[in-house]
């Protein structure tokens, strides 16, 4: 099974990368820029054509939340026009598409878990970009898969657990959001779940499993609480350790409005799919001992 995966540096990206070359049978191939970008749509079917894929893995993303705002021509061409063609190419090779999207979609204004059916309704450019691309990918080909997760760290790329782990290396306190909440999601285990549902699909013309999903890890926190989890870790490394100090959303002012309530029910994949994303405290953890252990902090 050969999964074609968009965008060569992202934290998916290369959390399948690194996670197929462990499975028998299984070839992760990433294309991205120059041959494949999403700002140019004359570039995409070509480029997964010529990767010739089983299935593809629609990962590659404009993810700047308040960079968006000043530029919503691009955020939209990039995941929603863009996301749309590689559905498109999926399709016109007749193989199913993975697309990724995001908890931005949702205001946050829940009292609880959101679940797929619950109304979408974005704060920011961002989030609107994200889920103008889940209906563009749905319209472009019906063999879709479309997962929703949210507040996504690894060992590559940029993300909040090595901004943690940077700041406490050079400060004794760092104040962080307490007042937001969701499900840290490790990029290895979105890679595992990726790779557990394509094997299902692979080949299944018919498969009644296509649709939209939530795969977030299990169990919640608010920033805040995912900071110092992070940091207690690292101190037991032997890493760099530092206070957390609670601040609200208000005291840290952003150009885009995050949701207040991130929290996805992950209920449906793991029915339909039999996976369960790992409790998020022991995924962090393991994300922090790769990180000491290799000393990349700043990505």
């Amino acid at each position: 099974m050969r999964l074609v995966v968009t965008g060569r540096e992202g934290q998916v990206a290369a959390s399948l990368l690194e996670a197929g070359q462990g499975r028998a049978g299984v070839e992760v191939i990433a294309i991205g820029r120059p041959d494949l970008d999403l700002a140019r749509p004359d570039t995409v079917v070509e480029a997964i054509a010529a990767a010739k894929p089983d299935i593809v893995v629609s990962a590659a993303a404009y993810t700047a939340v308040d960079q968006a705002e000043d530029e919503p021509d691009l955020a939209f061409a990039v995941n929603a026009v863009g996301a749309g063609k590689v559905a498109q190419a999926a399709r016109r090779l007749g193989v199913p598409v993975i697309h990724l999207s995001t908890d931005y979609v949702f205001d946050g204004s829940a009292p609880g878990a959101y679940v797929e059916t619950d109304a979408t309704a974005p704060l920011g450019i961002y989030g609107a970009s994200k889920l103008a691309g889940e209906q563009a990918v749905a319209s472009a080909n019906p063999r879709h898969l479309i997962l929703r997760t949210a507040w996504v760290y690894s060992p590559f790329g940029k993300n909040f657990v090595k901004t943690m782990l940077r700041l406490a290396a050079d400060r004794d306190e760092i104040s962080v959001v307490a007042d937001q909440w969701g499900n840290p999601t490790s990029a290895l285990d979105i890679a595992d779940a990726i790779l557990h549902a394509a094997a299902r699909l692979y080949g299944n013309k018919d498969s009644a499993a296509f649709g939209i999903y939530h795969l977030a890890g299990t169990g919640e926190a608010n920033w805040s609480g995912f900071a110092r989890h992070i940091l207690d870790t690292s101190r037991v490394f032997g890493g760099p350790w530092a206070r957390v100090r609670d601040i609200a959303t208000m005291d840290y002012p952003t150009k885009a409005r995050r949701p207040a309530n991130s929290r996805l029910s992950s209920a449906k994949f793991a029915s339909v799919f039999g996976w369960n994303a790992p409790d998020w405290r022991a995924a962090a953890g393991r994300v922090v001992e790769q990180l000491l252990a290799r000393r990349i902090l700043n990505g």
